[in-house]
């Protein structure tokens, strides 16, 4: 088992539940949080050479582009509707983050 995938692969799913979280509880809590965890995730990607690498940064960067400014939003503008559209960018991002994972996973499993 290789556990740097194990890590990065849990991170990238913690990072679209705990946006889902948000969604659902819109508690700022929970956003900081998944922001954290999205910044954590988009890190692990920085400097990985696999298939899909730039395309999987791609969408994890797009996922701290929406997920920053909408901690912002909600904190300092207390615009929660801003928040959850933002959000709602961040956890779409997340899903392609995820479809792309598992295409380069049934990729690299053909050439084994």
């Amino acid at each position: 088992m290789d556990w740097g995938k194990v890590i990065y692969v849990f991170f990238t799913l913690m990072s679209l539940t705990t946006a889902v979280g948000f969604l659902y509880h819109n508690d700022p809590v929970y956003l900081y949080i998944a922001t954290g965890v999205n910044l954590i995730s988009t890190l692990l990607k920085v400097g990985v050479r696999n298939l899909l690498s730039a395309e999987l940064l791609a969408t994890s960067l797009v996922a701290d582009l929406h997920l920053i400014p909408a901690f912002f939003a909600l904190q300092f503008s207390e615009n929660l509707e801003a928040a959850i559209a933002l959000t709602i960018g961040a956890v779409v991002a997340n899903v392609v983050t995820i479809a792309l994972f598992l295409i380069e996973s049934a990729k690299t499993k053909e050439e084994i």
